[in-house]
């Protein structure tokens, strides 16, 4: 049987052959930078680049690596001024919370080190409340010469671990991989040339570079991204390639948006790369969408455009990217007037908190953070609806640091802190790392809790049951925990869980960094505890 799948993967057009100067010479055809999306929790969209078109994408799969006998087909498409073509292939009918193998058309298994294919496993049934893990990180881009490396501008040390390192390392240890905004850096290909961190070419040609950067990005996270899935979200370095406005000094010049080269604006790349479940959810394309993963329902906002209600999102016309001038980094807007809080208020209002008790909201912009980059339009058009529909969690990212604050409404903290509190609690982790390293936090609030900007990390996000989750901030130098602090709230839900837990409890006493402690409920702090120790790094 395993005979019969190579055979069927390797069925195809005749290859053509590719010299890249410096590189090996490789196929046009071979599949690369595989990629996986949650298309409900009986979907999963697979995809990959190559670097011709594909007539009709295949995944094989099945839930025996012997037997891929099942075959889903979908489309090869591309854009100006890409180098490759993106194929997506969405798998449907597929059982919950499953693992499958897979393997895509064209796959050359003949230069692969073993036969087995890749595995994926679907998103568990709203209502299991079996505890798991999440990893997030925003803010994080190409790793190495071109990127963040021990001689860029925000340097790393020679002994420690990238967080895509950190990521790969660690990848038994979470279900998937959340990026709410800027992926890859690549429109930082004319600062880094400015800087003279990467040779020189002419603006006409920069979009050699600005796609090279983005292809060692996918390139480089592709041992993550074949087997879990990459869940990501809209950040302003993917709307256009001039990095809002970059200045020559030398040469006292300063590029805008103008130098972009069609394919390089308004998110193109980021549109054709990915494929969220905004179908599955009634949302629109990788912008705005939302799925459930057990006890969780998770939301992915746009806060570059589309903030509604006359609100000017600051990627778009007229948006604080351009210096609100004219043209801005004229992006968006990508759906009908107040389209996304309209979608956001029905999304909220259809969830059944007694099957998916905690929701969580990741937008890229920070709401409330002690820097200047905090989005006060986003408050302005997203926060009424998140206290309305009692959202646990807002994650962000966009400055270059880590801030753990509390439970906020309106801007004040909320006093309950941690313990079963009614507003969302805030968190903003900025510090995955890029080329420019980590930014100053520019000032204290009555919010924060716990900020630091001295080293890479992600964020470790552990549903231990219906009313406890734990957030931690994972160094990626070396592994160990940072920070952490867990929230606690009385969600109403089954006490049937799958894994026999009771999911309801005594209200835990808060302890001195704002989390909660599990003293309330002994039952409950073992059930914790074991799952903690499950989960640990």
């Amino acid at each position: 049987m395993r005979s019969i799948f190579v055979a069927l993967a390797l069925a195809s057009t005749a290859v053509a052959q590719i010299n890249v100067p410096g590189e090996v010479p490789i196929n046009l055809a071979e599949p690369l930078q595989h990629r996986l999306a949650y298309a409900g929790n009986t979907g999963m969209t697979v995809s990959w680049n190559t670097y011709e078109q594909i007539s009709e994408p295949i995944v094989y799969y099945g839930t025996d690596s012997w037997n891929l006998s099942n075959y889903a087909t979908g489309v090869s498409i591309t854009y100006a001024t890409s180098l490759t073509w993106s194929n997506h292939v969405k798998v449907s009918g597929l059982k919950p919370n499953t693992q499958y193998y897979y393997v895509v058309s064209n796959t050359n298994c003949y230069n692969c080190s073993e036969l087995a294919p890749y595995t994926f496993t679907t998103a568990r049934d709203s209502g299991d409340y079996t505890p798991y893990t999440v990893a997030v990180a925003v803010d994080l881009g190409v790793m190495g010469e071109m990127g963040l490396s021990t001689t860029s501008k925000g340097a790393i040390s020679a002994n420690d671990s990238t967080t895509i390192q950190s990521l790969a390392r660690y990848i038994d240890g979470y279900e998937f991989l959340w990026h709410p905004g800027d992926i890859a850096y690549a429109d930082y290909w004319l600062k880094e040339q400015i800087q003279t961190y990467l040779n020189a070419v002419p603006i006409d040609e920069g979009y050699k570079v600005y796609n090279k950067l983005l292809n060692t990005y996918y390139d480089e996270l592709q041992p993550i991204t074949a087997e879990k899935p990459y869940m990501v979200g809209p950040g302003n370095h993917e709307s256009n390639c001039d990095n809002a406005g970059t200045t020559d000094k030398k040469k006292n010049i300063t590029y805008t948006v103008d130098i972009c080269m069609e394919g390089q604006r308004n998110f193109t790349g980021y549109r054709n790369h990915f494929r969220m479940p905004s179908t599955e959810s009634g949302g629109v394309e990788n912008f705005w969408y939302s799925f459930d993963h057990g006890m969780v329902h998770f939301v992915q906002i746009d806060t570059e455009t589309d903030l509604g209600n006359g609100i000017v999102g600051a990627d778009e016309p007229f948006g604080s990217e351009g210096d609100f001038t004219t043209v801005g980094q004229d992006a968006g807007p990508f759906g009908r007037m107040n389209q996304q809080i309209d979608w956001l208020n029905k999304d909220l209002a259809s969830v059944d908190r007694s099957k998916t008790p905690w929701i969580i909201v990741a937008g890229h912009r920070p709401f409330y953070a002690g820097s200047s980059a905090a989005c006060p339009e986003c408050v302005k058009a997203f926060e009424p609806t998140l206290l309305k529909y009692n959202v646990d969690l807002v994650l962000s990212g966009h400055a270059h640091f880590y801030e753990r604050n509390a439970a906020i409404a309106n801007g004040t903290a909320d006093p309950n802190e941690l313990n079963n509190p009614s507003a969302p609690w805030y968190i903003m982790n900025g510090a995955a790392g890029h080329y420019d390293g980590l930014d100053p936090i520019d000032f204290t609030t009555d919010y924060m809790r716990y900020t630091q900007n001295s080293t890479y990390g992600w964020s470790k996000l552990t549903f231990h049951n219906c009313t406890h989750m734990t957030h931690e901030f994972i160094v990626s130098g070396n592994g160990t925990v940072l920070d952490t602090a867990t929230l606690y709230k009385n969600h109403t839900c089954s006490m049937n869980a799958s894994n026999g837990t009771a999911t309801n409890s005594s209200m835990p006493t808060t302890d001195h960094n704002g989390g909660a402690s599990l003293k309330a409920s002994p039952a409950l702090f073992v059930v914790a505890l074991a799952t903690v120790l499950m989960v640990a790094l």
